[in-house]
């Protein structure tokens, strides 16, 4: 791998989470060509947290694991991606249908009621499917919901016009391509294989469901934005999780 791809994937890491990683100047082509490795962030977040969930397997509870690993991944990201489903709900909520006024709203550091409480159940949500996981030994899905997640936000990435313009999203939407979801979708099938094919459908639905989500705030916002991705991301590990441990 040489040092224009390493370069893509420290920034992928670095927007994707919160570990102390020393970037330096990223071209545009860096920064485009990351979104490639997404799902690798993805199952390096999954490999800690299922490291952790097994170390105290049988010694705490399956509830208390459950929110703890929901816990460890949020402060691996930095509640990133919790920060864009409540600016998403927040807009929504307090946008009344007019698409500058909920941009402006999404964009407000501050947070609302309707934010807080699509947090919570967002939250809720994943614990409950974490739990479900845990009951079943279910930990290949443990190990790569969250690759699934970030995989699932490529293509609302390259395939929607980005509502901004300017913000941190926009370089990613500027200087990524279909060829690189391509790549990173390749990358989420072979980990899909790997680990078991029975999980490839749940991933399937899990993308189509961050899909459905950009099809509906394109049309309420004329484009996406980078909170909308870390909604996605968070909608799709939980509906991955439901739907893989469903089959358990």
């Amino acid at each position: 791998m040489g040092p224009s791809w390493m370069r893509a994937v420290l920034v992928a890491f670095a927007f994707l989470t919160r570990l102390p990683l020393r970037v330096g100047d990223s071209r545009d082509a860096d920064v485009g060509r990351s979104i490639i490795f997404f799902p690798l962030v993805g199952l390096a977040l999954g490999m800690i947290l299922t490291t952790a969930a097994w170390l105290v397997n049988g010694h705490v509870s399956v509830p208390v694991t459950a929110i703890g690993v929901s816990a460890l991944l949020a402060a691996m990201t930095g509640g990133l991606h919790l920060d864009g489903v409540g600016d998403v709900f927040d807009g929504l909520s307090g946008g009344h249908g007019d698409r500058e006024r909920t941009l402006t709203i999404m964009r407000d550091s501050r947070i609302g009621a309707h934010g807080v409480v699509a947090i919570v159940l967002l939250l809720l949500a994943k614990v409950f499917a974490v739990i479900a996981a845990l009951q079943h030994d279910a930990w290949r899905a443990l190990l790569i919901f969250p690759a699934v997640g970030r995989w699932s936000a490529t293509p609302l990435i390259v395939l929607f016009p980005y509502a901004h313009r300017e913000g941190l999203g926009r370089r990613f939407h500027d200087h990524a391509s279909v060829a690189d979801v391509a790549w990173a979708t390749a990358l989420t099938g072979a980990l899909m294989v790997s680990c078991g094919a029975r999980f490839l459908a749940p991933a399937v639905l899990a993308c189509l469901v961050a899909l459905a989500l950009g099809v509906w705030l394109q049309r309420r916002l004329g484009g996406l934005t980078g909170d909308v991705y870390g909604a996605a991301i968070e909608v799709a590990e939980v509906v991955f999780l439901v739907a893989a441990v469903g089959g358990a």
